[in-house]
């Protein structure tokens, strides 16, 4: 079959490699429909990395696809349904898996990244990794479980109440799904700063009251005159902006940190955080949060495949690649 395969530092090729079987009773054998292209890939292949990954490795970790085969011991999906994929895989026994935090485990490895994933036409995962969703839900809605499990547990730390002023910093693929779910919960302003033309529109047209480019207005005025206290709660979908969350957010105001840059190291006041009690929190990954995600993608209520800006099939992965750089789209779908 054809696959996108990382090669390497900076290197993807798309190639022919072995079907894959099933050599494990609880694996799955699945074939792939869509699978998403996510800032993580774009990283992978950056020249230093700015994500590992393994050489040799099938990348593509937000797929969606049709069981065609399971092992014997697989008990949770039949053939024929259709599944999302959640690609971190985690031990289930190391501290912290013992502990109720499988997001923190100390030995997960992922799909995709690590092993074989979606940017080939089939993929085979353990039973664990899926998660069954209904075929009348439309594949481009379907493709997005995997980023919108990761909001979906951001979500639930931040305690949203009705009314609330929020500031989403960044509108790129995250920072909109994290507009979408705001906007579902009837929140009071939805306040977005991006100075990208491109995604400043696209955030406007999915519900954002007002996009705010830090390019052309003095931000921290332009929050204050609009919330008079500062947003109830800021969050960061970029990972470099924590100086400027702090400077938005009011007194005892809630920051969420959910972008990841190893590289940013911003100055903060931590005189601020104490003072003003402010509340800080961090999310990565998703936590016990794929039903969840199922049961909004089956609903309807959050209508994600807006997001979807391209279509391309396998073969222009690296152009789908490409586009995502230069910030000329949003969610980019492979059909493989």
């Amino acid at each position: 079959m054809l696959a996108g395969v990382f090669e390497g530092e900076g290197k993807l090729s798309i190639k022919e490699v072995p079907d894959p079987k099933i050599t494990k009773p609880d694996e799955v054998l699945v074939k792939v429909e869509l699978a998403g292209i996510c800032g993580t890939d774009v990283h992978i292949l950056e020249v230093p990395p700015g994500h590992p990954a393994t050489a040799g490795t099938i990348l593509g970790h937000e797929y969606v696809g049709t069981v065609i085969d399971k092992g014997v011991d697989v008990k949770t999906v039949n053939i024929g349904d259709r599944v999302v994929v959640d690609p971190n895989l985690t031990c289930g026994i190391c501290r912290y898996c013992r502990r109720g935090l499988p997001n923190m485990c100390e030995n997960f490895t992922t799909l995709g990244i690590y092993l074989n994933g979606g940017f080939a036409p089939y993929n085979v995962a353990p039973a664990k990794a899926l998660y069954k969703i209904s075929k009348d839900v439309p594949l481009e809605r379907s493709a997005l479980a995997e980023p919108l499990s990761c909001v979906a547990n951001a979500i639930r730390k931040i305690n949203l109440q009705v009314g609330d002023n929020v500031v989403l910093i960044g509108a790129g693929p995250m920072g909109l799904l994290f507009l979408l779910m705001i906007k579902a919960q009837g929140v009071g302003k939805t306040i977005v700063i991006e100075p990208t033309p491109f995604r400043a529109k696209i955030a406007k047209d999915l519900g954002a009251d007002i996009v705010l480019n830090p390019k052309e207005v003095k931000i921290k005025e332009a929050i204050m005159d609009l919330t008079e206290l500062g947003a109830d709660i800021v969050i960061d979908a970029v990972g470099s902006q924590f100086a400027t969350a702090l400077d938005l957010v009011k007194r005892n105001g809630t920051v969420l940190l959910f972008g990841m840059n190893e590289n940013a190291l911003p100055q903060i006041k931590q005189f601020s955080i104490t003072r003003y009690e402010l509340k800080i929190l961090g999310s990565y990954i998703s936590w016990f949060s794929f039903p969840q995600t199922v049961a909004i993608l089956e609903s309807g209520n959050v209508p994600v495949e807006k997001l979807v800006t391209h279509k391309l099939p396998l073969e222009k992965l690296q152009e789908g690649i490409e586009i995502m750089k230069r910030g000329e789209g949003i969610k980019i779908l492979i059909n493989p």
